[in-house]
């Protein structure tokens, strides 16, 4: 007799008739495997003696055996694993969108400074050897080099300018050009630019600024333009001497190294003439230019600090204005007393002139603001480019002869600029480097040998059920 579960009993002596007809209570081996596996033994498990009774005998109704039963208890736990299942793949395929994204994000913003870091290396290598192209040609041609220089140097009046205009652009806080330009003057001073400020700060660096250019055009009369360019590359292994010395840096091997092959390449260039006077004295001449524009770096450090953006607009701006205002009776003078070639307006070779100014004009412009854009590594690299660039335009032009000698040196030269660009800290990122990759190796030489392993078991494995299969012969 079953009851509904309704009319449940509380007692073992409401079904006592029950008990006695159930003599024992005997479970097949099948029916016992199928409790295990049936959800209603952990509700037998948890229950006390007369639930399991009652359960037993099917005096609720509910047969835990039954097919009917069970396929209903596993489409319902079917249910909820596909509802489960689902979830995850929507929320696996929400977790990869955002990834994909990420990585699509990092992907362009680090293309587009790739980007603009070849470019920048493109016109930083063009601007420098265009115009130390056109200055040989100009001072080949007319013996001018203070008056090109002075000529030259009065352009840097335009950078701020062009600074202001890029402000104008970029920056959402607009300011005149009378107080941007006061602001960015305040790292000279906070009185503005007195005579006495322009005496102490600007009148030394125009000084250095001039020498450098000068004995670099005078250097460029003597020797052709891809040695130049070679030469004036010693200017930053110079620069860390000095800043050994004077402003006590880090010391590092490795450019002690780079500078030692700055000066066998000079030496080696010396030599690729044979020691002739006029291509001895043009290359110290250069090697005096690096060194001065050396002095210059390291007194500026020393002196006015890292300079921003703008303070640096404003210092070039300052200097060529200097420059136009003070110096322009040297000129005047050296072209009046026979010193230099005095000719008159019309037979100047004005596009060299204005070309060489513009490019230079553009050089010092990138050289001080492309680190807005890229790496300062890539700028000093696309001073080195300009070497082989010049080699390629002398040889075509017949100005040089591309000896063994010539091309060591100015290999060693290149080696060693090339090795002052590494960090400070370039020691300490190759070990981590190294961890990386053998980081990354130890998963594929693990999964090489699982799959090594897995083809040593698999053949012992089929030997073993070849035994098995193969029947004895007797």
């Amino acid at each position: 007799m079953i009851k509904p579960s309704d009319m449940s009993p509380r007692r073992l002596s409401d079904i006592s008739p029950e008990i006695r007809q159930l003599k024992s209570l005997v479970i097949d081996e099948e029916l016992n495997e199928e409790l295990k596996s049936s959800r209603s033994v952990e509700y037998i498990n948890n229950a006390s003696i007369e639930e399991r009774i009652l359960r037993i005998t099917g005096y609720y109704g509910y047969v835990p055996w039954n097919a009917s039963l069970r396929e209903e208890d596993q489409s319902g736990s079917e249910k909820v694993e596909v509802k489960v299942e689902t979830e995850t793949v929507k929320s696996g395929c929400v977790n990869r969108l955002q990834r994909l994204r990420c990585c699509l994000c990092t992907t362009a913003v680090l293309l587009r400074r790739a980007l603009w870091g070849v470019a920048m290396v493109i016109c930083i290598c063009a601007s420098w050897t265009g115009c130390t192209q056109l200055a040989k040609i100009t001072v080949r041609r007319l013996n001018v080099p203070f008056t090109l220089t002075w000529f030259s140097t009065s352009w840097n009046c335009a950078i701020f300018p062009l600074y202001y205009l890029g402000h104008l652009c970029c920056s959402k806080d607009r300011q005149s050009p009378k107080q941007r330009f006061r602001e960015c003057c305040q790292f000279l001073g906070d009185d503005g630019l007195p005579l006495r400020m322009l005496l102490s700060r600007v009148a030394p660096f125009g000084v250095l600024w001039t020498l450098t250019s000068y004995l670099y055009l005078q250097g460029l009369r003597r020797i052709p333009a891809t040695d130049a360019c070679a030469l004036f590359c010693c200017s930053r292994a110079f620069v860390f001497l000095i800043s050994w010395i004077v402003l006590r840096d880090r010391f590092m091997g490795v450019r002690i190294v780079a500078a030692i092959l700055a000066i066998g390449g000079i030496v080696m260039m010396t030599y690729a003439d044979g020691f002739h006077s006029h291509s001895v004295i043009g290359i110290s001449l250069v090697v005096a230019s690096a060194s001065t524009a050396a002095i210059y770096k390291v007194l500026f450090k020393l002196v006015l600090g890292n300079a921003k953006l703008g303070e640096a607009a404003v210092y070039l701006t300052v200097l060529g204005g200097a420059n136009l205002v003070f110096i322009s009776a040297v000129p005047l003078i050296l072209l009046l007393t026979g010193a230099e070639d005095f000719v008159s307006p019309r037979d100047l070779p004005w596009p060299s002139i204005c070309g060489m100014s513009a490019l230079l004009l553009v050089f010092n412009f990138l050289l001080n603001f492309g680190v807005l854009v890229t790496l300062p590594t890539l700028i000093s690299l696309g001073v080195v480019l300009s070497v082989p660039v010049n080699a390629v335009i002398d040889r075509y032009m017949c100005e040089i002869q591309l000896n063994s000698v010539r091309i060591i040196a100015v290999s060693i030269i290149c080696l060693g600029f090339l090795l002052l660009l590494l960090p400070e800290d370039w020691d300490q990122c190759l070990p981590h480097l190294r961890s990386m990759l053998h980081k990354r190796e130890e998963p594929q030489e693990c999964a090489r040998d699982k799959h090594s392993e897995t083809l040593h078991i698999r053949p012992r494995e089929a030997k073993n059920c070849n035994a098995k299969t193969t029947p004895s012969v007797h």
